[in-house]
Parts: structure tokens; sequence; C-alpha cells
């Protein structure tokens, strides 16, 4: 046992497990995801605490599909979960399905059957759901309850031999009609469904519903604890029921608020609504709150993790505000992200007093936040750069500490320049800035005695290399919309992506590598996106230097 204390809860209870050398001091837990859709940011909260926990006491987790419902499962979701727990830098013990138990959990199910504590039903969805009746009255039992366990398992055994269509029976466990937890009048345990598993193919036509398969599943597979969301508070008692009536190794279940985060939705149901009315180009798309999309959007493993273990354990729901997984990638981004200019809106800047056939390499640093001090790259410099349209106006305010006539700043690395004129076109846009430089004011080995008090960034037009800037936001513009009224995707922010198709780079970002995070200085931060060549280079915005929304939030 580790002897580090106790964060939360949970790991209160396994210390106390470990201390009593319950189930032999062994840890196991486990991470069942469903494969119908790519996993999101709520997620990687499980997997960080499912993986976490037993890491931190010496434990193992097993990866278990909850693959029981053939119509919603395919094996690309299988595939795009085991990519994304690998990223985030979990190992599990064992790779799982809950299909593997198919003949055990019917040998369960008829071993319930003939202890009289479960038959098949002729009813139908709508009659079972009027029987069961209201948390304030009690449900009645249908005409089937009373049927022989002979009878019971006859059909069962004709359920599993696929002599009835779908929605023709179900059976259910005899529990009580009673009893204020409507999760214990009798629910069901097998539906008929005639349908391809991605794994089992057409051998069976008959699946266990979540309810049965997935306490059975935690038992067979020796499950220490069983941590789950909040909203399986009212189905552990049935949890506990079937174990207990099966006599079988007593897995233990505990819950934990999970991960609501606003100004996005976490419904599979929605997400996939979104990919398929192509609200968003992907499961990917980086607008998304899927792993796979925050990994395209050029969020890090460590920052997601971080952002896991701020937020905590708690047994209350709340909503966690995007702010802070925002700030989880700039803290972590700021320390790798490699420093380099890029000119978004551009205009030619010349400088006329620059000597004719001159050729200058500068030195910028790669990232001064670098703990082994980041080392530093050359930057071509010449007599015509690009610079940002915002960085020039025509009549500037007096706190304007940037480009206008007369006014003098610092080029990034580079020079002191001072604005002597500029060119319109005929609809009064600004075309062309001339500027003289002071050749003693080179930074690093500044003589010239000028202190200026501002600097932009520039890129050598002669150098410059193209590329396509995707600028991502919040895909929502209100902070809940599936609290709204109508459909949440009325709510969709109009502004989420803004594509600037020629955006001049410096030519070392040429080379740019996915999976890296660079910072395009006084811009934001920004990695290569998976449509990026060689020829044809995209980058796309992680997350601006600043929290922009958060005036905006506390506004409204």
């Amino acid at each position: 046992m580790t002897e580090e204390r106790s964060s939360n809860f949970l790991e209160e209870i396994i210390e106390e497990d470990l201390s009593n050398n319950r189930n032999d001091g062994r840890v196991l837990t486990r991470f069942p995801p469903e494969p119908n859709g790519y996993l999101h940011i709520g997620h990687a909260k499980s997997i960080c605490l499912n993986f976490g926990i037993a890491q931190k006491y010496n434990g193992k987790t097993n990866l278990r599909f909850d693959d029981t419902n053939p119509t919603t499962e395919e094996t690309e979701y299988v595939n795009s979960i085991r990519a994304d727990i690998h990223w985030l830098g979990f190992e599990w013990d064992k790779e799982l399905y809950s299909s593997d138990y198919f003949d055990t959990l019917y040998g369960l199910a008829v071993a319930l059957i003939k202890k009289g504590l479960a038959y098949v039903d002729d009813s139908s969805a709508e009659e079972i759901a009027l029987a069961k009746g209201t948390p304030t009255e009690p449900g009645i039992p249908t005409p089937f309850r009373a049927r022989s366990v002979e009878d019971n398992l006859l059909l069962f055994e004709n359920m599993k031999a696929g002599k009835y269509p779908d929605g023709a029976k179900v059976l259910r466990a005899k529990i009580d009609l009673e009893s204020p937890n409507m999760h214990l009048r009798d629910p069901l345990m097998y539906r008929i469904k005639h349908a391809h598993h991605h794994r089992t193919g057409d051998k069976w036509c008959i699946y266990p519903m979540y309810d049965f398969a997935h306490g059975q599943s935690d038992s067979i597979e020796n499950i220490t604890h069983s941590i789950c969301t909040l909203e399986f508070v009212p189905h552990r008692p049935l949890y506990e029921w079937f174990i207990e009536k099966l006599d079988i190794f007593p897995s233990r279940q505990y819950e934990f608020a999970r991960l609501n985060m606003n100004f996005t939705v976490m419904s599979k149901r929605k997400l996939l609504q979104l990919v398929n009315e192509k609200y968003v180009t992907g499961w990917d798309d980086p607008r998304m709150p899927t792993i796979s999309g925050l990994r395209r959007r050029g969020y890090t493993p460590a920052s997601i993790r971080n952002f896991c273990e701020r937020i905590g354990v708690a047994k209350r729901e709340n909503l966690i505000d995007l702010s802070l997984l925002e700030f989880c990638i700039r803290e972590d981004l700021n320390k790798t992200a490699l420093r380099r200019m890029a000119v978004m809106d551009p205009v030619k800047l010349v400088i006329t007093n620059y000597p004719e056939g001159k050729a200058e390499i500068m030195q910028g640093e790669n990232n001064p936040e670098a703990e082994d001090g980041g080392g530093s790259r050359d930057i071509p410099f010449g007599p015509e750069l690009w610079i940002e349209r915002e960085d020039f106006m025509e009549e500037a305010p007096k706190k304007f500490f940037r480009l206008g006539p007369g006014l003098m700043v610092r080029l990034k690395n580079a020079y002191i320049v001072k604005c002597d004129d500029f060119m319109k076109d005929d609809n009064g846009r600004i075309t062309e800035i001339r500027c003289s430089y002071i050749p003693e004011s080179k930074s690093g080995s500044d003589t010239s005695g000028i202190h200026v008090k501002g600097t932009i960034h520039w890129v050598s037009a002669r150098h410059a290399k193209t590329a396509e800037i995707r600028l991502y936001d919040r895909l929502f513009r209100v902070e809940n919309p599936s609290s709204e009224e109508g459909d949440f995707k009325e709510y969709i922010n109009p502004d989420s992506l803004t594509v600037i198709k020629n955006a001049f780079i410096e030519p070392d970002l040429g080379n740019a590598q996915p999976g890296l995070g660079y910072q395009f200085i006084r811009k934001g931060y920004f990695s290569v996106d998976n449509d990026s060549t060689p020829e044809a280079l995209v980058f796309n915005r992680t997350v601006t230097l600043k929290d922009a929304w958060a005036k905006e939030v506390k506004k409204s």
C-alpha cells in the first residue's frame, strides 16, 4: 500500500479495504465503455480515476467493452477507445468484452430461473411499463409472472434458439413489484434482438441488459472496486441483489459525480447527432469534446490528466467551467511549445533605408519558459516584411504603442523601426507601410539608446511560407445548451470556426511536426492538423493566450 494520503472518498474506501485485507489486499478496477461512439472528456475523468487509483495502490485495471447492444456498436469505436486510452498514458491489464461472457451470463440467467427468481414475460414494453406502477404507486404482476420454472426454462431456451421475433418476449428478474426503488420492480434481464454482433456474429439473438451484464461481468473478473457515476446509485441494490442470489464473487459498486462541462454537450446521442447532421466534420472535429477532437486540436495528455486531477472526485454533480481545461493546456504548452511567428491578416512593411543586397539571420528563442533554456532558431530578415494589419493605425490613439505615422516600434528579435509613410488603395485600405530602421538597435546588441514601448511580430516576405489557419472557438454560445428550451443545436456558436486561407508563417514552421505545440507569438497556441501536408500546411488554434470568454460570461 502506498504511503501517500488519500485525496478523495474513493481512496479512503480503498485504504480501509487494504488495511482490513479485504480481497486479499488486491485492487482491481475496470473501465467499461460501450463501443457505440468516441470517448469524450467525461470518459477521460473516469479513465484517469480508474487507472490512477489502480496505479496508486499497486493494482490493475481491465479494459472491458460493454458490447451487449449489437445495433449501435462498431469495431471502429473499439479501435478509437483503445487509441484514446493509450494516448492518455495508461495501459490496461486485460482487454475483455461483455460478449466474452455471453455463455456464462446465459447460464447465470438459467440458474435464477431454476431458483424461481426469473421469468419470461410476453408483455409489450408499454404493458410492462404500465404494470411497474409509479414511484408513489406499487406495480402489479403481469399474467406471466406466475409461470412455472419448467415453462420459463423452455421459453428462455426457445428465445435463445431464435424461435420468436424481436420484442415478443423478455426475461425479467422476479424481485419486488412494491419496492420504492423502481429498478427492483422485476427489471429486464434479456431481450430478443436479431442483429449481427461485431464479435459474436449471428450466434446470439438474445442479449443481456446492462444491469444484468454489468455486475456479473465485474464478478466474473473479480473486480474489487466497480466505480460508476452517480446515476447508477439507484442501480446498486439491483447490482447487489444479483450477486447475492447467484452467490458469486461480491464485487462492490461505488459512485462519483460525472464530469459536466459548460459550453458543450456530453451525451453520446447528441454528439452523434452533431456528426450525422454535419454540424461538425466528424467525431474528431477539434470543436468536439471527444478525446480525439481535443487531441487533434492540440491538447496534450498531460493537460487532460492535470484537468481531471484538478476537478477532483466528488459525490455531488456540478458544472465545470471549460476555462479550467483551457487553463490546463495553456499551463502545459507555456512550458513546452516552440515560439514561432505567424501573420494572419498581413500588410506589407517596407524598410526603405535597409541596405540593398543585405541579408541577415536573426536569432529567436525557441521557448524562454523551457527548463533547458529552449535553445534558439534562425529567422531570416529582409527589407520587406509582413506584419499584422491591426498593428498599424492611421490615426493612432495616445496609448497605441504600435505603428502609426511617426511612431516607433521594435520588430521582435530584430530592429526598431519608425513609420515614415504609408499607402492606400482606392477603397482607403492600407496596402503598404514605409519605415526606416535604426541600424544600432538590433536585438541583443542594441546601442541606440532608444526605448520603445511596443514590440510586434513579423515574417520576412521573401522567405515566408503560407498556411491555412483554423481558429476554433466554443461550439455552443450558451453555457448549458442541453438545459435550454428547444433543440440544443439551435445554440451552436456560428463563429466556432474561422478559416484563414493564406496566412504567412516563418520558414521554420514548414517543418512543423504533428503532435508538437507551437505558440504563434501574440496569437495563441497552435498545432499541425491531420489535413496538413508539406505542400499545404494547416494549423489549428488549440487555445488563445488569454481567456477571451471570461468577461463575456461575467456580463451575461
